[in-house]
């Protein structure tokens, strides 16, 4: 008892009660052990890299920078809704101005429906949790089954020679990722001492370049902008010279450019990280609130587990792999899914109901600016043809 308590009190400070269940109702204490987990994790990753982490910060430390609280069975952001259905419950999320244009064809209608919450539930709740995602990927809508993934590892597989053990100080960190899960990882790489290059196509930039912007500078502080097309043989070049890859876009868009893990030359020692929404399913759409539900990571009701949880969940996750594979030599891709990582918190012991006094979430401290986009072409192109020992 005392240590579900002690994880009751650290649940209840960390923000992360104040961020789960309903909005009308009491805070949810049943993922309490969900931040114990997530410190043992920021223990090793500080005994791996030096770097000291907040666990309860980097779960909710967004959602202070953007004023969040719990909303139940819509998600602290608002862009992903648990639906019933007929078997169950799904998730389907709608954050991208495209999501909104495909509602038409998700739900075989003439036009865009006026309230596309309302027709969405009336049409969940007559289709299988199945129906609802399969459809949903034929149109690339995020979309999940609640508790659909089982909790597995990373996936490792060997892709070329080993190297000496090294640490992170020094190494070149290729950051091909957006958003939250990808980014927080190489965030903490950089801290570690990494050369971080912040891949971003000018016809696409990071989503949350749009966003809060001291959650951006949060995340991409102390990394090099690097803006290029990905059809540019630059960024092939840059590929070829990091020892670190982070992929968090689809594999698909990448072989069709052939700058795939198994298009690039390979380099002894090379670590190539892919972070994806479901195992198995690397360009099905996913966002961290989907992915959490898909996992299995939600609260009583069912209502949403803190923000988007399974993004820095997975974030965390894949500052660990890449520091592992590094002691083991690296020539390794490392596969972590985020609703797998998500499902793995979700077996966890629940907690029960609590009704100690909750704080909100704490935001990080104040931030340096992080580059503006593009700011720093010439650098990297001088890293880059350093390490080929190309001309400059």
């Amino acid at each position: 008892m005392v240590g579900v308590d002690a994880a009751a009190a650290d649940w209840a400070g960390s923000g992360l009660a104040y961020l789960t269940g309903p909005p009308d109702g009491p805070p949810d204490f049943s993922r309490a052990a969900v931040l114990t987990q997530a410190r043992r994790v920021t223990a090793e990753i500080a005994e791996l890299t030096g770097v000291e982490v907040d666990a309860a910060m980097v779960l909710a430390g967004r959602a202070a920078l953007r004023g969040l609280t719990r909303l139940g069975s819509i998600s602290a952001g608002g862009a992903t809704r648990l639906l019933p259905t007929v078997d169950g419950w799904c998730a389907i999320a709608l954050p991208r101005p495209e999501d909104i244009e495909a509602l038409a064809a998700l739900l075989e209608t003439n036009t865009t429906p006026e309230d596309p919450w309302c027709e969405l539930t009336r049409w969940t709740a007559t289709c299988s949790a199945y129906e609802v995602v399969t459809r949903a990927q034929l149109l690339d809508v995020a979309a999940a089954a609640l508790g659909e993934a089982v909790p597995a590892t990373p996936v490792v597989r060997r892709i070329g020679d080993t190297a000496e053990p090294r640490d992170l100080d020094g190494l070149l960190v290729a950051d091909l990722s957006s958003l939250w899960a990808g980014p927080l990882c190489t965030h903490l790489l950089a801290r570690a001492g990494a050369v971080v290059v912040k891949v971003e196509s000018p016809a696409r930039p990071d989503g949350t370049r749009r966003g809060e912007p001291a959650f951006f500078d949060w995340m991409n502080f102390g990394k090099l902008s690097y803006c290029v097309d990905f059809d540019d043989g630059a960024l092939r070049d840059l590929l070829s010279a990091a020892d670190v890859v982070i992929e968090g876009s689809r594999p698909a868009a990448l072989r069709r450019r052939r700058l795939s893990v198994d298009d690039v030359p390979a380099r002894a020692g090379r670590v190539w990280l892919r972070i994806c929404g479901h195992a198995g399913q690397p360009d099905r759409a996913a966002f961290g609130d989907d992915a959490a539900v898909a996992g299995g990571l939600v609260g009583a009701g069912p209502v949403f587990c803190g923000d988007a949880v399974a993004d820095p969940l997975a974030g965390l996750e894949a500052a660990r792999a890449v520091a592992q594979s590094l002691r083991r030599g690296g020539g390794e891709l490392i596969e972590v899914s985020m609703a797998q990582v998500a499902a793995g918190y979700a077996a966890l012991p629940t907690s029960p109901a609590c009704d100690m006094p909750v704080a909100a979430p704490q935001p990080p401290p104040p931030s340096p600016s992080a580059p503006p986009l593009g700011a720093d072409n010439a650098a990297v192109k001088h890293i880059v043809a350093e390490k080929l020992g190309a001309p400059c």
